[in-house]
């Protein structure tokens, strides 16, 4: 079913005032996984594009502190302060207890007094169906200025083993944040956007908690419970079936071209899903940047660590077009396409 089109723009833009990011210190490289499993970096970086990933050291970076120190970054580049923020929202699935959450914490952490903060869990398109919620509440009026997070220690949740070598070489550490604000100028902020999810394909990609978890009973292992089990190829279908459908979707709600949109700034899961959106719609390669080899999938941290390491380096600004996209386990896939 398609969503309902947005409604009038009330007499509010919204704007992404400044972005932040910060990674793990620790880098793992494809040669460190040859150490642990049965794997090659060859084979690693022919099937996922990936050469290098970030890992948290326990102890001494939480998903709390590794999502404060991105919301400073973004605070810093938007010429704000804590106090300024109406609200804190936090996209994760690795939050480091089932309570308090993330944002509480970080809203703390920043010194952004008793503000409200609440965190969302959409996994890999977590920060893409919180942007849309953030936009929300600011056009409506409920917030004048949010700090949005999408952080994710999802190594946390891996096998580094041969056993779980098929999720472990794919994904690493990361946070990445965003300051959004009302904006006098109501043609800034979103033009159209799209979400979706189907739990019926959950059973592709999940963290169990218990045997009951496993909706194949033979697949229940003890060694399993607490670990991401992935099926690849099955993730690997919905991705490259589900990228482009949501690509075509929102241009059509903006009545606009590919060609229209600045730039695309995706999920970033795996190299070979990423080149197979850009052949088609025929993307210039600077249309839609790639940084998996370096970090791997970071989840929900993933989007706005892109949209960062664009806008510090002056290949994103003010006036563009922009298409935010995520895909990932639920299953969930969203789009948010901006002016900005």
């Amino acid at each position: 079913m398609t969503a309902s089109p947005l409604p009038a723009p009330q007499n509010t833009g919204v704007v992404i005032a400044g972005t932040g990011s910060a990674v793990p210190d620790r880098v793992m490289s494809n040669a460190d996984l040859e150490k642990v499993m049965d794997t090659s970096g060859e084979w690693i970086m022919q099937r996922t594009g990936i050469r290098e990933r970030r890992v948290f050291t326990p102890g001494k970076e939480t998903n709390a502190s590794l999502g404060a120190d991105s919301l400073r970054d973004a605070l810093l580049s938007a010429s704000a302060d804590a106090p300024d923020l109406d609200l804190v929202m936090v996209a994760t699935m690795a939050a480091d207890m089932p309570t308090p959450s993330a944002s509480c914490l970080i809203a703390d952490s920043i010194g952004a007094g008793n503000i409200g903060a609440w965190d969302f869990n959409a996994a890999c398109s977590g920060f893409v169906f919180a942007l849309n919620s953030a936009h929300a509440l600011i056009r409506d009026g409920m917030a004048r200025t949010i700090g949005l997070v999408g952080v994710d220690l999802v190594t946390r949740f891996l096998d580094y083993s041969t056993f779980g070598r098929g999720a472990a070489i794919l994904f690493g550490d990361a946070a990445g944040a965003v300051v959004l604000k009302a904006d006098t100028d109501t043609t800034k902020g979103l033009l159209a956007q799209s979400m979706h999810s189907d739990g019926g394909g959950s059973k592709h990609l999940f963290v169990p908690g218990c045997f009951a978890d496993f909706s194949n009973a033979d697949d229940a292992e003890q060694r399993k419970l607490g670990k991401v089990q992935m099926n690849g190829q099955a993730i690997f279908r919905f991705a490259v079936s589900k990228f482009p459908t949501l690509i075509a979707d929102t241009l059509d709600k903006a009545s606009l071209d590919a060609d229209d949109v600045d730039h695309y700034i995706c999920h970033q899961s795996n190299l070979r899903i990423l080149n197979a959106a850009r052949e088609r719609f025929g993307l210039a390669e600077d249309k839609l940047y790639v940084n998996v080899d370096r970090y791997g999938n970071t989840v929900a941290a993933s989007v706005p660590l892109v949209l960062d390491e664009l806008t510090k380096s002056g290949r994103v600004h003010e006036g563009q077009r922009v298409m935010f996209l995520g895909f990932g386990a639920g299953l969930t896939w969203g789009s948010s396409l901006w002016q900005l």
